[in-house]
């Protein structure tokens, strides 16, 4: 069991405690930390909390972080759209708000409980909570992911990507109009100095390029395809930041205020091109948009005609 104490500074007084602590445990999501103040592991000056309770200069927060439960995953027969598979890779066009593979309050529901019971095999080189996880998309990006389902294939396709062999290209709608038909951004990415539980565009950071087209413009939006050089943890999301015009929808790099209801970023992993490990045949699939996409290009479009 760990114990954390902290004593609050002047800068973060009248921040919701729930707030407060995600930013000082980085390693742990602001749903597990609501699950600890619920459980009574969250006490101010020895009292229990509230997540929505505004911190005062001078408490003294404890946090108790009980071991860490042994994961244990479990088949589940959740409907997954499988567009490929053979002996050695499958194919998942993955929707938006579903979890890759188990982490603390994601215990269940996500896509590797699915492969666990839609695929016969699944490659053990990620270990017991990754099994056949070669590369991942955010929660709430939807899209194209190759799965391993042995070792050799992994390994095989591992080194595609780190020999960026592998294409990958998304479609995405941002805030804002983007004057150039096309460009690339070349921005080093690393850890938030200012917050650690966020990617952004740091000195010192890992080489990071991406490649956009525009598509489509809307009198405060902009329709892209972005193909990725490098595949940093958020690159599209923060490189979008970077440039001024953050993804539509992205509760943690965009705008605060949301007007389309959006459950998360529009964000879509559309194609994959990439080499088979098996027979080397060059193997290229899309992923039609999905409905919450198309429905936001509607709603822009029907926005232009009406103006």
């Amino acid at each position: 069991m760990k114990l954390y104490r902290f004593t609050i500074n002047l800068e973060d007084i009248g921040k919701r405690l729930d707030r407060y602590l995600a930013e000082n445990l980085p390693d742990y999501s602001r749903n597990y930390i609501q699950n600890l103040i619920k459980e009574g592991r969250v006490t101010i000056n020895e009292k229990p909390a509230k997540a929505n309770y505004r911190i005062k200069q001078g408490d003294l927060i404890a946090v108790e972080i009980p071991p860490a439960r042994e994961l244990e995953l479990i088949p589940e027969n959740i409907d997954i759209d499988i567009i490929y598979q053979d002996k050695d890779i499958a194919i998942i066009n993955k929707p938006q708000g579903m979890v890759v593979h188990p982490a603390a309050g994601n215990y269940s529901g996500t896509l590797v409980n699915a492969l666990l019971y839609h695929c016969d095999s699944l490659s053990g080189i990620n270990g017991k909570i990754r099994p056949g996880i070669v590369h991942r998309l955010d929660k709430d990006t939807s899209g194209l992911l190759v799965i391993a389902k042995n070792d050799f294939a992994h390994n095989y396709l591992s080194h595609q990507l780190q020999e960026r062999k592998i294409t990958r290209i998304y479609h995405a709608i941002a805030e804002g109009v983007i004057g150039d038909d096309e460009g690339t951004i070349r921005a080093p990415i690393g850890r938030s100095l200012r917050d650690r539980k966020k990617m952004a565009v740091v000195t010192g950071g890992r080489s990071s390029i991406t490649h956009y087209r525009v598509l489509e413009r809307f009198a405060q939006h902009t329709y892209l395809e972005l193909t990725l050089e490098t595949g940093r943890t958020h690159q599209i999301r923060v490189h979008l930041k970077y440039l001024g015009h953050p993804l539509v929808g992205d509760p943690v790099y965009g705008r605060r205020k949301q007007v389309f209801n959006l459950r998360g970023q529009a964000l879509h992993a559309y194609s994959l091109i990439l080499t088979h490990p098996t027979t080397g045949e060059r193997m290229s699939f899309i992923a039609p948009l999905p409905e919450y996409f198309e429905n936001l290009l509607k709603t822009l479009r029907q926005r232009e005609k009406n103006n």
